[in-house]
């Protein structure tokens, strides 16, 4: 097949170091585009898995002379910048630098722009807005003023993990059990699936000339904030939300309170507070025109938390220790996002050299368990098997099928062997009554200089309040447990004890 049958265009993405930019571009290369992404380190896309397939170009919308030769060859231009509040003058910024993007795209003979702004309140003047949805709003204004076809699609709430407004849903419902909440939890929103988003902003890629106005996106639900944490508690296996609003937390103290309760960082929490203040529902669905939603529908909120609640392997559970692989869906954290995104997850990670071959090893990393135990500190794994067996768990009674080989199913103690890769990898999930899942990894490798390289990691996902503080209430025992059981593995291993 020629390369022109094959990618229908070049597309240019701003962006492309952000939530949604870093999500646009492989599905623009899935539907066959060639993709340029504008970033102002293009060192920054070094970690992302589909680097090797894009052309990335240095440059900064907000300094005109940078977009020289970015255009060049350009059918469809993405924009997805913003400065979300971050300075004072953040309003004139964004004015500047979409006026020059618009200059540069229709000097270039560009044949449209795809702009993702804001859902906007239905008659809500201008003045009443936050300033960071007025300025998305006036953005896309400038963008559609412009010579070049634009597509300003617009939604609130986009449900998927590394979205600044799903983490913030999702710290503040997991980490507080009971919240006195400001007045705008009862504001209505209508959310979408970052799924669907996507879907949109690659289809607007193709429509028709003449087309230049604003869509508004949304799923198929309108919730209330309040709802939307009540269904989210449920969807992720929490107990029922306590929420009272009281009318006294304005949006800007509140943002304050979200910026404690959550990591997200407050020069995003403040602007998304504020933008919840006026009802944000959608007053048409025109998009279905040109793109048309598929067979089954819009994804529903549900379903979104759903998806967003997954894990890749490099944030949940690793199959494999490097970090090359590859996004499992839209909805899933990056390796690139935020630190602060895809929700809390505990680790305590151990790593060992040993004078050993990583057979010798990897036979004691098999036969771990059972009558050899847990190589560290054993009146401890014993006291937690009672404290298990109290509540009504498996404790450390079930031993293991075979002293010295494990396969995929087996249980271990109160672990069950989720994954095996002989000579390499055991992944362990526990089955002990916890406030969240757990796993433990153990890995084998051998070393650049001769011997092996011990990988250890442990897991927590807290579920809720409860799973924060058990987390905090043992961490001070992992340096003698995981510690030791790192150093005691390795030492076994070399002396063949």
């Amino acid at each position: 097949m020629s390369e022109t049958a094959a990618r229908p265009g070049r597309c240019l993405v701003t962006g492309a170091t952000g939530y949604l930019g870093g999500r646009l571009v492989p599905e623009l290369l899935a539907a066959g585009y060639r993709v340029r992404c504008l970033v102002r380190d293009p060192g920054r896309l070094r970690d992302h898995p589909w680097r090797a397939e894009v052309e990335a170009v240095a440059g900064d919308v907000t300094r005109p002379e940078s977009l020289r030769g970015a255009f060049d060859g350009v059918r469809v231009a993405y924009y997805l910048v913003h400065s979300l509040g971050t300075g004072p003058d953040f309003e004139a910024t964004d004015r500047a630098a979409a006026l020059a993007f618009a200059g540069a795209a229709e000097a270039a003979g560009v044949r449209r722009i795809v702009y993702l702004g804001g859902l906007v309140p239905a008659g809500v003047p201008s003045a009443e807005l936050s300033p960071h949805l007025r300025s998305r709003a006036e953005v896309g204004e400038v963008l559609r003023a412009g010579g070049v076809d634009t597509a300003e699609l617009r939604a609130a709430v986009i449900l998927g993990s590394g979205s600044a407004s799903f983490e913030m849903l999702r710290y503040l419902t997991e980490r507080l059990p009971a919240m006195v909440t400001p007045n705008w939890v009862g504001t209505r929103i209508q959310p979408i699936a970052v799924r669907d988003v996507l879907r949109y902003l690659v289809g607007a890629a193709e429509l028709p000339a003449g087309v230049n106005r604003t869509f508004d996106l949304g799923g198929p639900d309108v919730l209330t904030y309040r709802q939307m944490m009540v269904r989210y508690a449920r969807v992720a296996g929490l107990p029922r939300r306590v929420i009272v609003p009281v009318p006294v937390l304005t949006p800007r103290l509140s943002s304050h309170w979200v910026g404690l309760v959550t990591p997200v960082p407050g020069a995003l929490a403040r602007p998304l507070v504020e933008s919840l203040r006026h009802e944000v529902v959608c007053g048409e669905h025109d998009i279905a025109g040109y793109v048309p939603d598929p067979p089954d529908g819009l994804i529903g909120f549900d379903q979104a938390v759903r998806l967003a609640l997954r894990r890749i392997r490099d944030d949940e559970v690793a199959t494999r220790w490097s970090s090359a692989s590859l996004p499992g869906a839209p909805s899933d954290p990056l390796p690139t996002d935020p630190d602060w995104a895809g929700g809390s997850l505990y680790q305590d990670v151990r790593e060992r050299t040993v004078d050993a071959s990583p057979a010798a090893l990897w036979r004691v990393v098999e036969g771990i368990g059972g009558a050899n135990g847990w190589y560290s500190f054993p009146l401890a794994w014993a006291l937690r098997g009672w404290l298990d067996r109290l509540v009504g768990g498996v404790g450390l009674r079930r031993g293991r099928r075979d002293p010295g080989r494990l396969r995929v199913g087996d249980s271990l103690d109160f672990w069950r062997v989720e994954e095996i890769e002989p000579g390499r990898l055991l992944r362990l999930r526990a089955e002990m009554r916890l406030p969240g899942p757990a796993w433990l990894e153990l890995s084998v490798d051998p070393a650049p200089d001769g011997g092996a390289v011990y990988r250890q990691r442990a897991l927590f996902q807290p579920r809720g309040l409860a799973g924060h503080a058990y987390w905090w209430s043992v961490a001070p025992f992992h340096a003698v447990v995981f510690g030791g059981m790192a150093r005691n593995i390795t030492e076994r291993a070399r002396t063949g004890g």
